[in-house]
């Protein structure tokens, strides 16, 4: 390091803190990213189901308890980018609707203190920025847009266009997913000789070999760092705690260990971009005098509130052999909101959303253990299973919960998490099951548990956000308006923590649209 003063120090380079750092590098001003990880290595193992799904090459090496006292390896990924390394790059706006307060069977996702318009303009330029693949008009729930998508829809492959026309013939609305996924297509569809991504299995949940993956490493943090010097990265840089000063009104240091050793940042201004559970542990970690249970911690929320959604991966048997190489094209919102707004929803309440995932290959099946799957066909082989799935991903809005927390104990990471809102998540994939028979699969759907890595607990950190509220009252929130920490004048956080609740669509486009409005806040004052 060559300095140990910056104008901003960002922690975390996922998302919100490489979107942050793309933006405030425009600036010309002294601006630190620090990550906690290296570079993920390019390497044959990207593409590798054994090592990503089966051994789990690239998740944290740490084990962190549940509530019921069981050990789990969370699923979370220490490199240049954070998490969108290996994520989907499935890009929502959140529903208009989705930012007033939405009933459920178990109670009520609250409102957010401000609304879709004013996150308008930044979904906008966050689409633009991540060279989403989209196409406007096609899903009835999408809220209003100033524009179309700067590229077109990445196509569907002949089973999944066949699986679209299916469900259109009965009425539903399947659309193409908007996707981070940079691919150049022919006109056939196919990639062009010098696209990016090429059209092939390994991309959901896996590494991009290719770097053809809309994430925050190869779209903001290293052109940020190829066009602008004021721009540092530190890497294999773990922030172990802030300091405040004495009234514990401004964040002072940022106690770092490099190399074994602590080393103390300044900045001006600090952006904590961790992931929701890694900045809500780091606020809980710098407690002080001044803030005896942790940063910002004056009502007691910080760590509290988490939501993941509930999330499921499903393997469906298509009658026809499905022989699609990038399946990650299609989603369905039919049943998204409760009846009046979803018809085709028999619930007054909503359900959620379903898009497909990446197929499944012979090795991931065996490895995952079907043994209600294997009694159905005795006989099948996995290559055989591999080549007749369908794979699906199935949301529905959980609700935060103050008991549903983060927090350190005897210096052990525990997470408390009680599932919520599981009624709409089985009639979600009910509705799914019900369906599929109209699409030529048989209507029988299987868990894939090793999704986004070995023994991950898809219900555990997948979508996480919640722990760090934002909102007007520093009695019940963490964050205020501008997601700055209440009674810290230079503290804030543009990771998914901000979120009073979640929807039941992918965070990740929220996340970067509000970096680039915090971002603007910042900019006000450099």
């Amino acid at each position: 390091m060559t300095e140990d003063r910056y104008d901003v120090v960002i922690v975390g380079s996922g998302p919100g803190g490489g979107t942050m750092a793309w933006r405030l590098a425009q600036t010309g001003k002294r601006v630190l990213l620090v990550e906690r990880g290296d570079y993920l290595k390019r390497e044959r193992e990207n593409w590798s189901t054994e090592e990503v799904f089966a051994k789990g090459r690239y998740q944290v090496d740490e084990t962190w308890v549940l509530s019921n006292g069981d050990r789990f390896k969370p699923g979370l990924h220490y490199f240049v980018g954070g998490n969108s390394k290996v994520y989907g790059a499935v890009l929502f706006r959140l529903r208009t609707e989705d930012f007033d307060d939405v009933r459920h069977p178990d109670g009520i996702a609250p409102e957010w203190p401000i609304k879709y318009d004013e996150f308008e303009p930044y979904y906008q330029a966050a689409e633009e920025l991540f060279e989403v693949r989209g196409a406007r008009g096609e899903d009835p729930t999408e809220p209003p847009a100033r524009k179309g998508y700067k590229h077109e829809a990445i196509r569907h492959e002949p089973r999944i266009q066949q699986l679209s026309d299916d469900w259109a013939r009965e009425g539903l609305h399947p659309f193409h997913l908007p996707m981070g996924a940079l691919l150049d297509q022919d006109e056939t569809g196919a990639a062009t000789p010098h696209s990016p991504l090429l059209r092939c299995d390994p991309f959901d949940g896996y590494p991009s070999l290719t770097n053809g993956k809309s994430d925050s490493q190869v779209i903001c943090v290293d052109p940020a760092l190829r066009d602008h010097p004021n721009l540092t990265l530190l890497k294999n840089a773990y922030v172990e705690r802030l300091v405040t000063n004495e009234a514990g009104t401004s964040v002072v240091g940022v106690e770092t260990v490099i190399e074994g050793r602590t080393h103390t940042i300044r900045g001006d201004i600090v952006v904590v971009a961790c992931g929701s559970l890694s900045s809500a542990l780091l606020f809980l970690r710098s407690g002080n005098d001044r803030h005896p249970d942790g940063l910002a911690n004056g009502s007691g929320q910080v760590g509290r509130n988490y939501m993941r959604h509930n999330n499921a991966t499903v393997l469906a048997i298509s009658k026809d052999p499905n022989p699609t190489e990038f399946q990650k094209t299609l989603g369905l919102n039919d049943f998204y909101h409760g009846h009046a707004k979803s018809p085709r929803n028999p619930f007054e309440y909503p359900l959620g959303h379903i898009q497909m995932v990446g197929k499944s290959d012979g090795t991931q099946i065996e490895a995952e253990g079907l043994p209600g799957f294997l009694q159905w066909l005795p006989e099948k082989p996995f290559d055989w299973i591999a080549r007749h799935s369908i794979d699906f991903w199935v949301t529905s809005e959980d609700l935060p919960k103050p008991e549903n927390r983060i927090f350190y104990r005897n210096g052990q990471v525990h997470l408390d998490l009680t599932q919520t809102n599981m009624e709409g998540h089985h009639a979600l994939r009910e509705m799914l099951r019900t369906i599929c028979s109209k699409g030529g699969i048989h209507p029988h759907l299987m868990d894939r548990k090793l999704y986004l890595g070995k023994d991950t607990p898809i219900s555990g950190t997948a979508h996480q956000a919640g722990t760090l509220r934002f909102g007007p009252d520093p009695a019940r929130d963490v964050l205020d308006l501008d997601c700055r920490a209440h009674g810290i004048d230079n503290l804030y956080v543009t990771d998914a923590s901000f979120f009073p609740s979640i929807g039941a669509v992918n965070p990740t486009l929220t996340i970067i649209a509000n970096a680039l409005r915090v971002a603007d806040r910042i900019v006000e004052r450099l």
